[in-house]
């Protein structure tokens, strides 16, 4: 299985303490977002489990999972297989996306604690360092780890749930594979923590709806996506 993270040979997912479902969950969706597996592309139980070392259900559950989150169609004719993008669902998840994305770094700027910046701004720096020594691959998990801070600086839990959701749908267009696009992506990403850093909630709110909006418009040539207040 070509597209499979090879870093100790099978077994690997084993040895964590996470629930094997979801190592192997996480294992498939970095897989489709990165691009390594593809839309259509067959997601076969036995195969998977033997890949990964484990038995079929965690793939079965990771696969419900994945399914859920809309990453993955799964039906009595076909099996499972890597969904194709609904451009209608990833527009409207853009959409409300930049209006709570938007809240959310308002309330960062809020209620920002310095333990809490901390961890974003090393998350920043790790970011940026890959970017300058071209390891694009490592962005999608640190992507995912940097929201997830500014998330925890919000302080609503259930606004983190919700963007969690959110990101999922959206996570094709959000992991470019252009290095110009990833970099103007983690510029973006440092002149929203800086705002938040100085306690600025308008501004912190006004760059991450930009940093969703030109996010979308930028992969969504010629589709355009609505800023919501319009």
């Amino acid at each position: 299985m070509a597209w499979a993270r090879r870093s100790s040979g099978k077994g690997r997912l084993g040895a964590g303490h996470a629930p094997l479902h979801d190592l192997v969950r996480k294992e498939i969706r970095a897989a489709i977002v990165e691009g390594r597996l593809k839309p259509g592309d067959r997601l076969v139980e036995d195969r998977l489990a033997e890949e990964f070392g484990v038995s079929r259900n965690p793939v079965r559950e990771a696969i419900r999972a994945l399914s859920s989150e809309g990453l993955v169609d799964v039906s009595s004719r076909r099996g499972a297989h890597v969904a194709h993008a609904n451009m209608q669902e990833v527009r409207e998840a853009i959409e409300i996306r930049a209006l709570l994305e938007a809240h959310n770094a308002r309330l960062a700027a809020r209620h920002r604690t310095p333990q809490v910046l901390k961890r974003a701004r090393a998350i920043l720096e790790k970011g940026q360092a890959a970017i300058s020594a071209g390891r694009g691959k490592s962005l999608n998990e640190l992507n995912d780890q940097f929201h997830h801070a500014l998330a925890e600086a919000g302080s609503n839990r259930l606004l983190s749930e919700v963007l969690s959701m959110l990101r999922v749908r959206s996570a094709l267009l959000f992991s470019p594979a252009d290095p110009e696009r990833q970099k103007q992506n983690w510029d973006e990403h440092a002149s929203i923590l800086k705002a938040i850093i100085e306690g600025d909630e308008d501004r912190a709110a006004r760059l991450a709806m930009e940093h969703v909006i030109g996010a979308g418009e930028a992969q969504l040539p010629g589709e355009g996506v609505r800023n919501g207040e319009g």
